[in-house]
């Protein structure tokens, strides 16, 4: 078969994608077995071959729907047919999770990606043009801002891998019309007959709608996502320069000089310094709370949460953190006071024993308050105290664990060990094997 148009066009943005990808490093293709997948399989077949590239393909089976074997079983078939390693990840998809149907099936998706693709190689999505302006569309119905509104990047990096949607650019429409001439099959999707699912029900009935009073819809709102992603670049080198006048340290912000700039440029700042720390970014909402308790007074505990988050203000300084709840009430073990000890929060390599004695049996707590302990050279003191004076913040006093040798309080410990205080007559040793 000739070479087409449509081919042609679509195996220049193939070519332009494989150069954007290390040399020896492996290209994955998402292949869901649909229309817009297999074909990009087929043209990267062609191009990874002239470039003597690596290619493997990874289907993701959510077990949703009784077609997912069956698209399981074409993938298996097209890449035997173009002899191409195919992997297949099973995944069980969270319905309980909160997140909705997509979103949830999504998360598993990205999951079983991260599971097979190495950090410095790429991972190729199938994304088309009318995906993009779907994207758009739902992220202005749910109100989002200039990052969400950018919808979907052409690449970008993530997790260390390199991302490539090489078809963004072009319609579906142009897909199957290069598809059909290649002479491919595909599986469609039978729940993309379902209005239910907010996707569908923009692409059946939205945007058509859309297209009779304006042709060229998908391409317009595709390209109002462009816009909104370049405003966003801009942002970010903006945010990126009030951090380093701040500090830069995105987990710790000065709170005058984050007051000294305007409202808009705290909220960049804020959103920023989360991405930068891999930390959820605070709904609109939350964000407001947050600075507006900016100027609280320096003895307020200020705590904002959401999601996996958290914001602390202390000591005039803005903490961003991931969400460390405290010892729970009635949580106690015993231990021995030599091996790995498992607190709520991870496994601590610390020993703790009497001085010139045996092990002894021990029992650890939460902070009940109230606990005083005998510190050589200081006396008695209230462990409430002996925190303060060791400057812990108040959410790492909260994770304090106590140990106890019957009903004696002889030693305090912070959960990943950086701190440890005990009683006269006990002795501890950090072992080296830290939290986890």
């Amino acid at each position: 078969m000739g070479r087409l148009p449509e081919s042609d066009a679509l195996q220049v943005l193939i070519d332009n994608a494989l150069a954007r990808t290390a040399p020896g490093r492996i290209v994955w293709v998402a292949l869901s077995g649909g229309l817009d997948s297999s074909l990009l399989l087929t043209l990267t077949v062609a191009a990874c071959r002239r470039h003597s590239r690596p290619l493997k393909a990874l289907h993701v089976h959510h077990g949703l729907q009784h077609a997912a074997d069956a698209f399981e079983a074409h993938c298996r078939q097209l890449c035997a047919n173009i002899d191409v390693p195919l992997v297949v990840e099973r995944v069980r998809v969270e319905l309980d999770s909160g997140l909705g149907l997509e979103a949830a099936a999504r998360q598993a998706r990205y999951a079983a990606f991260a599971r097979h693709v190495r950090p410095g190689e790429a991972l190729w999505l199938a994304q088309h043009r009318d995906d993009q302006a779907e994207t758009f569309l739902l992220a202005a119905l749910r109100g989002s801002g200039v990052r969400g509104l950018a919808a979907m990047p052409a690449n970008r990096e993530w997790q260390g891998v390199q991302l490539e949607r090489p078809l963004l650019a072009c319609s579906r429409a142009m897909l199957e019309t290069a598809a059909r001439q290649l002479g491919l099959t595909w599986i469609e999707d039978p729940t993309n007959s379902d209005d239910s699912l907010e996707r569908n029900f923009l692409r059946s009935r939205v945007l058509p709608l859309l297209q009779s009073r304006w042709p060229h819809a998908a391409e317009a709102l595709a390209r109002s996502a462009a816009h909104a992603a370049a405003t966003d670049a801009v942002t970010d080198e903006l945010a990126a320069l009030d951090l380093s006048a701040l500090g830069g340290d995105p987990a710790c912000l000065p709170v005058a000089l984050l007051m000294g700039l305007s409202v808009a440029r705290q909220r960049l700042l804020v959103r920023y310094a989360c991405q930068q720390l891999a930390l959820p970014t605070p709904p609109e909402r939350r964000l407001a709370t947050l600075l507006e308790q900016l100027e609280a007074r320096r003895d307020a505990q200020v705590r904002v949460v959401w999601n996996t988050a958290e914001a602390r203000i202390w000591r005039d300084r803005l903490y961003l953190l991931s969400n460390q709840p405290g010892v729970p009430a009635r949580w106690q073990i015993e231990w021995n006071g030599q091996s790995l000890v498992t607190t709520p929060w991870g496994r601590v390599g610390i020993t703790l024993e009497p001085q010139g004695g045996s092990a002894a049996t021990l029992r650890l707590t939460g902070r009940q308050g109230g606990e005083r302990l005998h510190v050589a050279r200081r006396g008695t003191r209230d462990l409430k105290r002996l925190l303060q004076e060791a400057d812990l913040s108040p959410w790492v006093r909260e994770r304090v664990v106590v140990a106890w040798h019957q009903d004696e309080p002889v030693a305090a410990l912070v959960p990943e060990g950086d701190w440890i205080v005990v009683a006269e007559g006990w002795r501890a040793r950090h072992t080296g094997l830290g939290s986890g």
